[in-house]
């Protein structure tokens, strides 16, 4: 997730080769609302009060339009005989943010709150759907991959790769990182195995 959008990708891996099944950028803020993209941002110059009722009306948009793209994508998905199994967010530091106050205070507690803000959207828009949410943090991701797929996990990394060859350009890092925890998130699944999300 990015700053009012963010790439869902659904991969299958119900086979050797794994199958990118649907993909697209989804916007989830209201584009006419004035501080929707950077809402802690826009809140800072506002009083407690005012910005807690932005950053509220931001959310009541962002959620609205998160859960229409998810529910559109599970259509898309649903339609081409799939079904979702799980989801794995992508995760910063995730470190608790401190009071609101104190976040307006500091512009590197801004960019984190906001980082926040458009990933718990995303939550909380698959969880609506009855879709289970792993949070796997970005960082962590080659060494997630390498415990779960072990030797292959190389050969899955490649395989992502090349799917832009067959998908088309562009096949971003944001997409290839998407496909890589959602592969993860479904061989946890499919393998019986647990891990703390």
């Amino acid at each position: 997730m990015h700053s009012g959008w963010g790439a869902v990708v659904c991969m299958s891996s119900h086979s050797d080769s794994p199958e990118l099944i649907d993909r697209r950028r989804i916007v989830v803020i209201e584009p006419t609302m004035e501080g929707a993209k950077q809402p802690y941002h826009f809140a800072e110059s506002l009083s407690l009060e005012q910005a807690e009722h932005h950053l509220h009306k931001c959310s009541e948009a962002s959620q609205r339009l998160a859960l229409k793209a998810v529910r559109e994508m599970l259509e898309a998905v649903t339609a081409r005989n799939y079904r979702v199994v799980g989801c794995a967010v992508l995760l910063a530091s995730g470190r608790a943010l401190p009071s609101l106050e104190k976040v307006l205070a500091s512009h590197a507690l801004i960019h984190t709150a906001e980082g926040e803000f458009f990933r718990r959207i995303a939550r909380e828009a698959f969880e609506h759907c009855r879709i289970p949410v792993a949070g796997i943090r970005e960082r962590e991701l080659n060494e997630r991959a390498n415990e779960t797929f072990g030797k292959a996990a190389a050969r899955v990394r490649q395989h992502i790769s090349s799917l832009g060859k067959t998908v088309g350009s562009p096949w971003t890092q944001d997409e290839k990182n998407a496909a890589l925890a959602g592969l993860i998130v479904s061989e946890i699944k499919s393998a019986g195995l647990t891990r703390p999300p």
